[in-house]
């Protein structure tokens, strides 16, 4: 495992967008994706009045940030969950609602060092994947389990592959005489069946495959379009979020949730809006930001980052039965 300290992506812009919710006296903002605790270290000096909740799945990532966040006291408290339970932490901390809360998507610095997590197509390792070690499915199953059309269409969705027939048919190929365990391994599969003229470009060949069952793994696309909707609904009038997202899926979730709670479901024509049909958020991104080139000098890591930001206006539509 790899201690060095891992730098949090476009950490001044998300210090920036969370300032005006998490400076409110006695604030509570939640990092529904704590990881090495980088953003929740900065974000608990810049604001001496603000607690923050830490929610992770990785319990190896809980026990390092609490290490890290120690000297903070009570104003940081570790939580150990999937980030669409993010009503039931509050309610389980004594809270009702949260002024600011920032998802940071994707596998963390941290999961991608850590050799034996089998993240890193980079680095042989078992096929694991698990972003929590206690879940059942593991990327050996996916890879050596699944039928070929299911794995296909994995690839291509969630990882964006456009060779994904080929992949799949080396794997399924491979799998027949012994079954896969290894990242390199597969990492080698994949990169052999992929033309050559297409290996020349856009990095190591395996990154899509492996993005693709991280994704699959963890169930990370279907977590989202369920946390998304209730950390905004348990948002404060004045309250912000902030999502860093690392893929188009994820992204696209994220930019079409926003808007719809961004825009006014009266019927047009009307000359005033009908009570609970008023937009009750105002995005602060017109469109995703992405790292500064400073940003990327300083960390590579943050080259696919899209940032999207939004503050509550009005009470949740909630009250009035819908959402």
């Amino acid at each position: 495992m790899n201690d060095a300290p891992h730098v949090p992506v476009m950490l001044d812009e998300v210090l920036d967008h969370l300032a005006p919710a998490a400076s409110r006296p006695g604030a509570l903002a939640v990092d529904a994706t704590l990881g090495a605790g980088g953003h929740t270290e900065a974000l608990l000096t810049a604001h001496p009045d603000l607690t923050v909740i830490g929610i992770d799945r990785d319990p190896n990532a809980l026990e390092l940030a609490s290490k890290r966040l120690a000297g903070f006291g009570d104003r940081f408290i570790p939580a150990r969950a999937v980030y669409d339970a993010i009503p039931e932490v509050l309610r389980a901390n004594g809270f009702d609602e949260l002024d600011a809360v920032l998802f940071d998507l994707g596998v963390s610095s941290m999961q991608l060092d850590q050799r034996e997590r089998g993240f890193a197509y980079s680095q042989d390792a078992p096929l694991d994947m698990r972003m929590n070690p206690d879940d059942d499915l593991t990327a050996e199953i996916v890879v050596n389990t699944y039928e070929p059309g299911e794995l296909v269409r994995i690839l291509r969705v969630y990882g964006e592959e456009k060779f994904a027939p080929r992949v799949v048919s080396a794997i399924v190929n491979a799998r027949a005489k012994a079954r896969i365990t290894s990242s390199s391994a597969l990492a080698d599969l994949v990169r052999d069946a992929i033309p050559a003229a297409a290996r020349r470009t856009g990095g190591n060949p395996a990154k899509r495959t492996f993005q693709a069952l991280r994704i699959e793994v963890n169930r990370e696309l279907e977590t989202w379009e369920r946390a998304l909707p209730a950390a905004l609904d348990a948002t404060a009038p004045g309250g912000r979020v902030v999502v860093l997202s690392y893929h188009s899926l994820e992204d696209r979730i994220t930019k079409q949730e926003l808007a719809r709670r961004a825009r006014s479901n009266s019927p047009a024509g009307l000359p005033v809006e009908l009570p609970g049909t008023e937009p009750t958020f105002r995005l602060l991104t017109k469109k995703a930001q992405q790292p500064t080139q400073t940003e990327l000098d300083r960390n590579p890591r943050s080259a696919p980052a899209r940032l999207r930001a939004a503050e509550r206006i009005a009470p949740s539509r909630r009250a009035g039965g819908a959402t």
